[in-house]
């Protein structure tokens, strides 16, 4: 009998976990979000219902449920990069929440799972801004541009830190590399910063606000 309860549970699994895909082809996510409670009901560490669960959540702009739901994901065991992903996600949705405090050791915990996670660095980089840390916030986009050197974004972010800092000349170098590769992100950089009219206080103001967005 316990054979055959498990061999149907495995079933009606597989069964929530089809009808929670074909929900959300159709654009039904809140009848998604029912299957995988019931699939989570039925097996819960299922990394699968909990990380779709919780992605689903955060669509719907239910940050804090998805929180729920990601930090019980953080909990169950897994390969190093399913735990680097889970915190990533983690700290992804508490920015998206506003927890900017609570976002920056998911970023951690992310990095110690896989130091090679270029949108880790550059969501630590986002923290580190926030909390007006901008020598460490340099190091974090450092290693997200190495890792990402064609994506101008931690360029971009990079320049808006150095300007910060009071550091024009490092922060001109930053957009002359990037104009080789994205002349009009770099363009911009120069317009909204008025390059040579007192750009280090303007910056700091600035580069803190992109940071919460």
């Amino acid at each position: 009998m316990p054979m055959k309860l498990a061999l149907n549970d495995r079933l009606m699994h597989c069964f929530l976990k089809l009808q929670a895909v074909l929900l959300l082809a159709i654009g039904r996510r809140s009848g998604a979000l029912l299957r995988f409670d019931r699939m989570l009901q039925l097996l819960p560490a299922d990394r699968y219902a909990l990380a779709s669960r919780a992605h689903v959540q955060a669509q719907l702009n239910h940050f804090e449920e998805a929180v729920a739901s990601l930090q019980r994901l953080t909990r169950v065991k897994g390969t190093g990069p399913q735990e680097a992903a889970a915190w990533f996600n983690l700290g992804y949705v508490l920015q998206q929440a506003g927890r900017h405090e609570d976002a920056g050791p998911a970023f951690r915990s992310a990095l110690e799972r896989d130091p090679c996670m270029d949108r880790a660095w550059y969501g630590l980089a986002l923290v580190l801004i926030r909390q007006r840390q901008f020598p460490e916030a340099v190091e974090a986009l450092k290693k997200n541009t190495a890792l990402q050197p064609m994506s101008p974004y931690g360029w971009y972010r990079l320049a808006q830190v150095r300007l910060a800092l009071g550091q024009p000349d490092k922060a001109l170098k930053v957009i002359e590399h990037l104009r080789q590769f994205e002349p009009k992100v770099a363009a911009q950089l120069e317009r909204e910063n008025e390059l040579g009219s007192g750009l280090g206080q303007v910056a700091t103001a600035s580069v803190v606000r992109d940071a919460a967005h």
